[in-house]
């Protein structure tokens, strides 16, 4: 059930809807709120915490302040045509996750028609105890989108408490690391805004950090910037492939320290996202050496049956075109 807030008139709200960002952070956009059972992760709060910070207040203690996020489509992200933007209180905060947003967006789209209104979601904002990173965990109703109600994920450890499910294990990474001397993700807080500088300062991480957990993080983050600047940095593709490579040869050591730290393996982007580079070149037996490597590196430790699913599904795409090219 929609709780509306405001009124106005559909002509009014499409003007609206065409300047997303405008709307989101305008008190005169009415907004229809879908709470439910399931949750939703929230990805890249690294670069809002400034923003995350004015929305809680200064506190050295552990944060847990109740938020209501508006979903906003994106119709100028260059690296993301499904993009959706996640802002609370006229602050963006994150996007939803790449996978996420092009399961939502349909849904969101037909929601904004049906109600007039901007779409949001309740959750929390969530962290600290004396760590400044800070994340967003939201709730929705899988039926008002479209879409199959979420099911188990498997064991987690009992820590994990939060409204989130365990996607790519960051957050809850991040929530354990206060009390696990195994691994320490301090480095997370300081990552740059800026692309360039970030990507130097994720280099030195893994150039100094040993610890497996860590190091998994930093090359995730690397690669997501390296795969981003492809459009604006000649070497960022060839220097994504050598991270990528590099990462995978760490998983020997990273997959049980993943493994002690969440309970199982959380998605491992750098397969699928490899497999699609390379899948958008046609460089088939490329794309399908990726795939094949994800399913082997998660063996049965998944903690989502879809991440494996995904990457089955591709090999026998994957393989399909490699016979049709040898023919």
């Amino acid at each position: 059930m929609a709780r509306q807030k405001g009124a106005t008139g559909l002509g009014f709200l499409g003007r609206l809807f065409r300047r997303e960002r405008q709307a989101a952070s305008s008190r005169a956009v009415p907004t229809a709120l879908f709470g439910g059972r399931d949750s939703l992760d929230v990805v890249g709060e690294s670069f809002y915490q400034e923003s995350l910070r004015n929305l809680v207040g200064p506190t050295a203690e552990r944060v847990h302040v109740a938020a209501e996020a508006t979903l906003v489509p994106e119709t100028d992200n260059q690296h993301d045509p499904n993009a959706v933007a996640v802002w609370i209180a006229g602050h963006q905060v994150g996007h939803l996750s790449r996978e996420d947003a092009a399961r939502f967006r349909p849904g969101l789209l037909a929601l904004q028609r049906r109600t007039g209104s901007a779409i949001a979601l309740p959750g929390v904002i969530a962290g600290g105890d004396g760590r400044p990173l800070l994340g967003v965990f939201l709730n929705y109703d899988a039926e008002a989108f479209g879409l199959p109600a979420a099911g188990p994920i498997g064991m987690r450890p009992a820590w994990s408490t939060g409204p989130s499910q365990v996607r790519t294990g960051l957050s809850e990474a991040v929530e354990a690391d206060a009390e696990d001397d195994d691994y320490d993700l301090g480095w997370e807080d300081r990552i740059p805004s800026h692309r360039p500088q970030a990507i130097a300062f994720l280099r030195e991480v893994l150039r100094t950090e040993t610890e497996p957990v860590s190091r998994h993080f930093a090359y995730a983050q690397l690669e997501q910037l390296l795969y981003g600047a492809r459009d604006d940095l000649p070497s960022a593709l060839r220097d994504y492939d050598a991270t990528c490579e590099a990462h995978h040869a760490d998983m020997a050591t990273i997959r049980p320290g993943l493994i002690k730290a969440l309970g199982g393996l959380p998605l491992l982007e750098t397969y699928k996202q490899a497999a699609i580079r390379h899948q958008k070149t046609h460089e088939w037996s490329a794309a399908l050496r990726w795939a094949e490597l994800g399913i082997a590196a998660y063996g049965g430790d998944a903690l989502r049956p879809e991440f494996v699913d995904d990457l089955n599904t591709r090999v026998a795409r994957y393989r399909a075109k490699c016979e049709l090219s040898s023919s």
